[in-house]
Parts: structure tokens; sequence; C-alpha cells
């Protein structure tokens, strides 16, 4: 969101491991980054030209030329060990090129993962664009193009904080770096966890870093310490075994449309908080946003109250959420005078970290058949499901990233969270439960991922390659220090 932060959890003294110094080789990495920053703003160009979209319903020759132009880029910072990968889905078809590069670590060093993804959204409707959605043109310091954000810069990110390390460290690297990138997590990840369990060796190290996430807003840098989990279903509400004529029938009995939405109603409480019982719901975020600034990210209409009590940070990260996604009646352009027998409804629940996915589902079938309105048959159908994350921000890797991020932007970074879900992230914990997981981003509250007109900010772009690389060089150094 486009605010400062009203609390700050960082003092003025940048969060560095105990005994650790600033490295002596900083400088020479920030000028390895400024040297290469135009050839790796013209690679991040490349790569937004490439339509790489894993959705089923669009050609799939421009995803695997993606996976082909990142190889290439892993093969010339000097990458021998370079494969492009893929997993069947479980219809048989074949999942998105993934692709994995390999520099293993010397004897007592530690191995990191740097993962992203290659694939992007569709554009959506073209007019709504300022600029061609896969032509990359900079204006006013930023880069606009679908995927320059989301996620090629994360990416890039990777690869230009490799490359930096690569030169200025030459043979006294002895750090292990494995890169994964995605080919598609903009599809739901139909394979990741498949892809982990056939390539678990292949990809284990100790530290995860996700390059797919946000910053608290331009110049401020932010870790992602928390991300919500999600579950969905549908709700099915039916009260006549066909429909019947509304003048002749109408009275005596409610129709299905009117009781689903008496139902929708019981899911919050007057204020908006959801109001399900069982739910893990905490007001603990440790920033918060003005409410016009929230306001205005969200196109919140003039007048509209919003819902919920606690902090934003905290209704938005650490509480959950509750939406109706779709709705199944007669549209009103076909409507005619009857009493509708059946409705149903899609709701996603966002859930707070620390919350079972499996008890929020059993919570909300208990709260729909508890809510009956007007004894009809209501229906639950359990969907999809995805574990909440919650970064131990004690840990090194965290107190390293929390310094790393403060040296390259040169203001402290903050921790936030986002009301958003990652839900692979729960299969890297649980086929690695000793790692320890990174979110970080390249992205801002300007950059309108999955929007018309993406854009990343250049000067962030480089601050975030400028932090990869320090976390690279202090690790190289010193390992994962407790």
């Amino acid at each position: 969101m486009t605010s400062s932060p009203t609390a700050n959890p960082s003092d003025s003294t940048l969060p560095t491991p105990q005994g650790a110094d600033v490295s002596a080789a900083a400088d020479h990495l920030r000028s390895a980054i400024d040297a290469s920053f135009a050839s790796t703003r013209q690679h991040l160009k490349d790569l937004v030209a490439i339509p790489g979209i894993a959705w089923p319903s669009f050609d799939q020759a421009p995803l695997q030329s993606s996976s082909e132009a990142v190889a290439g880029l892993l093969r010339a910072a000097g990458l021998d060990d370079v494969q492009i990968l893929a997993c069947a889905k479980p219809d048989g078809t074949q999942g998105g090129p993934a692709v994995v590069g390999r520099r293993q670590a010397v004897d007592g060093k530690p191995t990191i993962l740097l993962y992203a993804h290659h694939d992007v959204q569709p554009p959506g409707d073209e007019d709504l664009w300022d600029t061609e959605p896969f032509v990359a043109v900079e204006k006013n310091g930023r880069l606009y193009g679908r995927g320059a954000a989301d996620d090629k810069a994360g990416i890039m990110a990777h690869v230009a904080a490799y490359t930096a390390v690569t030169e200025v460290l030459g043979d006294q690297l002895g750090l292990g770096v494995t890169f994964f990138f995605e080919g598609e997590e903009e599809a739901g990840s139909p394979t990741f966890r498949a892809f982990l369990e056939a390539h678990r060796e292949l990809l284990r190290a100790d530290i995860i870093v996700v390059a797919d996430s946000s910053n608290w807003k331009v110049g401020i840098p932010a870790l992602t310490t928390s991300l919500r989990g999600l579950v969905d279903g549908v709700i099915d509400v039916q009260v006549l075994e066909h429909a019947v004529h509304s003048g002749m029938f109408g009275g005596p009995v409610l129709d299905a449309p009117t009781l689903l939405s008496r139902l929708i109603a019981t899911l919050h409480d007057d204020d908006g908080n959801v109001a399900i019982a069982g739910l893990v719901a905490t007001d603990t975020a440790t920033v918060d946003m003005a409410e016009a600034d929230y306001r205005a990210d969200a196109s919140v209409l003039d007048g509209v109250r919003l819902a919920g009590t606690g902090s934003l940070a905290s209704r938005l990260w650490t509480k959950p959420a509750l939406s109706i996604i779709g709705f199944d009646a007669p549209a009103v352009d076909v409507a005619s005078n009857t009493l509708i027998p059946r409705a149903r409804a899609k709701f996603s629940l966002r859930l707070a970290p620390g919350q079972d996915p499996a008890a929020a589902m059993a919570a909300v079938e208990q709260h729909v058949a508890a809510n009956a309105p007007f004894g009809a048959k209501v229906t639950f159908t359990p969907g999809e499901s995805g574990n909440p994350f919650q970064t131990d921000t004690s840990s090194p890797a965290a107190t390293l990233a929390m310094w790393a991020l403060g040296e390259a932007w040169g203001v402290p970074a903050v921790e936030t969270g986002i009301g958003g879900s990652i839900p692979f992230i729960a299969d890297l914990t649980e086929l690695y439960p000793d790692v320890q997981i990174l979110v970080t981003g390249v992205e801002d509250p300007d950059s309108r991922a999955h929007s018309a007109n993406e854009s990343l900010h250049l000067g962030d772009f480089r601050n975030a390659i400028v932090a990869e690389a320090l976390m690279l060089d202090r690790l190289n150094r010193e390992g994962l220090q407790p």
C-alpha cells in the first residue's frame, strides 16, 4: 500500500548478525551491479517480449521459448548445470517447463535456492494498457510490460546478483547456489508438489529465497513475514423441486437466492468481521497504513464504510477475510416471474497465520449447517485449500535479509504481511522442514501485477539486486550463524 509505516519495528541501527561486519566487498558489488545495469534491464525487456502463459487455453510454444531464454541467461552467468524440466499433470498433460541451474557448494558452505517464475498472467483487455503488453517501455523511472514486475524482474534480480558476486569474489565463492524458475505459477502451480517430490535432492538447500512479493512502498524495503492461507468451496441452497410461478405461489415460500443471501449475511457480524466461530485472528501487525491510502489503492467508492475492526494491516494480513466470488442464479437480462428453486455461491476464505486449513473448512461447514434459513436444503461442497505461512523472524536467514535490505536501500527494512496466499510455500516447508524460507520481492504498491499497465520501479529493482548480492556475499563468508 502506498503509505508510510506508522510504527517502525527497527531502530536506527540496522539488524546485523552477531559478530559480522559490513562486507568489504560491498562497494565492489554495487559497482559491478551498476556497471551491468543497462544490460540487466535489456535482458528483462527481452524476457517481457515473450508471452509465456501457462494457462491451457493459450499457445504453449512461447512458454517453452521463455524457459529456453531463461536457461540461456543462467548459462551466460557461468553455470554449466542447467536443465529444463517438467512433470505431468494429473490429467496426463505436461506441466509448465521449469528451469533449474546449480552451482555446487564447497565443503562446509551452505546452499541457497533462488526461486522466481518465468510464466506470466494473460494481458487481459489490451485497450486498458497505455503501452503494448509485451513490449517493455521505460517511462518516468519505471519499466512497463506484462511480467516486468511479476515475476521476470525476480528472475533478473537473482541472475544479476549472482553475476555480480561471481565477478567480485571469483574463486573465493564457495557458496552453493541453485536457481529454480517455475513455469506455471500463474496457472496455480498444478505440478509443483510432484516436481518437488521428483527432484527433492536436486532442489535441497539451507535457505530458500522466494522473490515474488512486494516492498512496503517505493524507497522502503520489506521482508514478507506472513502470508494468509486459503480455503474455498460452494454453498448450495434449494427450496423447491422446480421453478413455479411467483404470482401463483409467492409468499408462503422464499426463493433460493433470497435464502442464500440470508445465509451469506450470517458470515459477517455487523462490523464486517468474519463471524465464523473458531477461526484464528490476531491484531499483531507491526506497521500500519493510512485509511486514505488503502481507499485509493483498493478503489473504494466514497461513502463506503470499511469492514472489520483492528488495524488495517491486521485486517489485511493477520485476520481472516471472506468473500463471495461467484453466484449462480438467473441473470437479470433473462429473469422471469418465477420462484427460483436453487442458487449457489462460491466463497473464498483467507486464513490468518497459524490457522489449520482443515479446521477452517470444518468451521465454515458447521456454520453453514447451523444457519440454514427456513429449513432450506443446504449442501456444502469443500474446494481447494492452502496453508498460511509465517517466518521465524529471529532466524539467522531473516536477520541477514533484514540487514541486507536495509544496507541496499539505506533505510531500515520493515516486516510486512500479504493478504494473499502462495500455496506452494506450504509444500516447501513440508518437504524441507528445516529450511529457512525468505519471501522477498521487487514489486511496490504501484506495480499493478496481474492488471493492465504492470510496471517495475527501476530504482528499487537495482536495490533488490544489491540486497541479494550482499546476502550471497555474507553467506559465502560467514555461513548461517545462529
